[in-house]
């Protein structure tokens, strides 16, 4: 039985971390450990999403830090005995991996093997050499390393199939080129040393606290302030869309039941064309801000493709459905109209976020380490 006791969640402060910790403390009442936050604060990383919790829970804390930083994220696992290392820690914007791809390989890569070798030499068991007569120790089987992914690993699909865990890996931008070299070392891990670990792609999460370079909550801010509405292409590309609780929900069971060594895909089950998608969005923001849609419409922009762009994701994810019994709970549209509405009503939180002012209270309250 692992222990599930210590659970060291890296990149927390961001957006499916943020939801996932929320998920944890909140909703999991079988879980009674503590969370150990691990987080460097890019922009992307945001404190005051769990800004309450840091307040008034007492099995939440939070450590600055980054996952590169072999001693300090090695004095993580003696200063809380880390029992559990969920990883989302990952640059993630693609438009962003194009321009700027070192970032993506030094975070994304070397970060995932600190992680992994600092958690390998933490785990290894005290009784001696592996039973198999190397020279490598045992690993405690107590213990587990949660690596979170995207199907982006997998390339782009035609216009029927799905991918699945079979599938053979072909990124085709920076990002999931740095994704694909992370999952490849996870794995590597689990059959070179004997790491307990399991290993998830999902497919595109919207939700609460998502930053607002993403699609979504770009459309949705930029519908309410009048601007234009920018749509890659001929805007039929194709994304299956997963609702962030129903995510950490699935990143739950796999942590509690799933086998060590195996992946698991998690999909919304959810194909929407991206100017299709816009058209729903437009409909939802007109009614509940009291916009005129037609006006919104006229905003959509269709400007140049970017380089390398997938033409169509779709998740298969019956593995996890019957091995493991998670199924979604949250229908696109109520998903839809629960992202709307928690962007409408907090500006305060978008506010601080555009403007830099989260950045300034971060260094106040987090400067240093």
């Amino acid at each position: 039985m692992r222990a599930l006791n210590n659970v060291l969640v890296t990149g927390g402060s961001g957006f499916i971390g943020s939801n996932f910790i929320r998920f944890l403390l909140e909703k999991t009442p079988e879980f009674s450990g503590r969370v150990i936050n691990l987080d460097v604060l890019t922009y992307a990383g945001n404190p005051k999403n769990l800004q309450d919790l840091e307040e008034k829970s007492e099995r939440y804390f939070f450590e600055r830090g980054d996952i590169c930083d072999r001693p300090f994220v090695e004095s993580l696992f003696t200063k809380y005995d880390i029992d559990t290392v969920v990883h989302f820690a990952a640059e993630s914007h693609v438009d962003r991996s194009i321009l700027e791809p070192g970032a993506f390989i030094k975070t994304n890569v070397t970060g995932t093997f600190t992680l992994l070798d600092a958690s390998r030499n933490y785990w290894a068991a005290s009784d001696g050499a592996r039973k198999d007569g190397s020279s490598l120790p045992d690993m405690r089987q107590d213990v587990l390393f949660h690596h979170v992914s995207t199907d982006e690993v997998f390339g782009s699909l035609g216009e029927t199939g799905y991918f699945t865990e079979t599938t053979p890996y072909a990124p085709r931008s920076p990002y999931s080129a740095s994704k694909a070299a992370g999952d490849h070392l996870a794995m590597a891990y689990h059959h070179t040393y004997g790491l307990p670990i399991t290993l998830t792609n999902c497919s595109n999460n919207y939700g609460p606290y998502q930053f607002p370079e993403k699609l979504i909550p770009l459309m949705i801010l930029n519908m309410a302030e009048g601007k234009p509405l920018p749509v890659y292409g001929d805007g039929k590309n194709i994304r299956d869309w997963l609702y962030v609780e129903d995510h950490n929900a699935a990143v739950w069971t796999v942590m509690r039941n799933g086998k060590a060594g195996e992946t698991y895909n998690i999909g919304g089950e959810n194909e929407w064309e991206n100017i299709t998608l816009l058209d729903a969005l437009i409909d939802i923001v007109s009614e509940k801000a009291g916009l005129d849609a037609e006006k919104i419409r006229s905003n959509v922009t269709f400007v140049k493709d970017r380089p390398g762009h997938d033409r169509r994701y779709a998740i298969d994810c019956s593995k996890i459905k019957s091995e493991l019994g998670w199924k979604q709970n949250v229908s696109f549209e109520q998903g839809l109209e629960n992202t709307v509405d928690w962007y409408l009503s907090n500006t305060l939180w978008i506010e601080s976020v555009r403007s830099g002012e989260y950045r300034r209270w971060m260094e106040k309250n987090y400067g240093g380490r």
